[in-house]
Formats: C-alpha cells, structure tokens, sequence
C-alpha cells in the first residue's frame, strides 16, 4: 500500500463555495465574505478559511480510504491562499502504513502554488 497513489480531486472554488463554508464555519471574518473589505486589506480577493481548507483536506482521504476510515492525526501547512475564482486540486501518496494506520501525504495546489501540505493518519474502523 505504500506508495499508492490517491487519484486527483479538483474544486471549483466559487465565491459562494468559499463564503458558504466561512460562515457554515462561523467564521465571519470579512477577509472571507466580503470582497472589497479583502482587497482593502491587501487580498486579491476573498479566500478560503482554515476550516475549510482542513475539512477539504479530510475529505479528499476519507473519500478514497472509505466510510470506514477513522481519522487518527491531521498536520496541516498552509501556503498561498486559495482565492475565490480559482480551482483547488487534492493530490496525495501513501507514505507509511504500520499497526493498523495509515498515513497519507495530500498536496492541495491552486493556481498561485501550494495552499496546503498534510499528512492524514487514519485507521480502518467498521462501516456503517
């Protein structure tokens, strides 16, 4: 299983995307909903939060391991922003699988880089 590689998940990240899970998040920082209050501060436009960003990130793994998958440990790095008006792709490897768990690298880039680097371990639990 090490070395098995996810296959790709693209999102379209459309202002409605990104305000909808800032506020479904609570978090009503105005650098996430409001446009011209992000670019009075130096965005180029709104952008995802971090809520969101790690959300996307489980999901990416959980759809690929399973409903089973039980998420262990999540360390995420954040880079560029993810802007609204851009599409953010989900790529990840197989990096380790030892006593039960497995570790997953995922790599979500937009058009500016790198938004996030993680490693997700999870276990295989029951399926519902």
């Amino acid at each position: 299983m090490i070395g098995t590689t996810l296959p790709e998940l693209t999102i379209e990240l459309t202002p409605t995307m990104v305000i909808s899970t800032a506020l479904a998040t609570m978090d009503f920082t105005p650098v996430h909903h409001d446009t011209a209050l992000a670019r009075a501060q130096g965005s180029k436009d709104i952008f995802l939060n971090i809520l969101t960003t790690m959300g996307l990130v489980e999901r990416y793994v959980t759809d690929w391991a399973g409903p089973g998958a039980m998420i262990k440990a999540i360390d995420v790095r954040l880079g560029v922003p993810a802007y609204a008006g851009d599409r953010l792709t989900f790529s990840g490897t197989v990096v380790e699988g030892a006593d039960g768990a497995t570790a997953v690298r995922v790599r979500g880039r937009v058009s500016l880089g790198d938004h996030a680097t993680a490693t997700v371990t999870f276990i295989q639990g029951e399926s519902q």
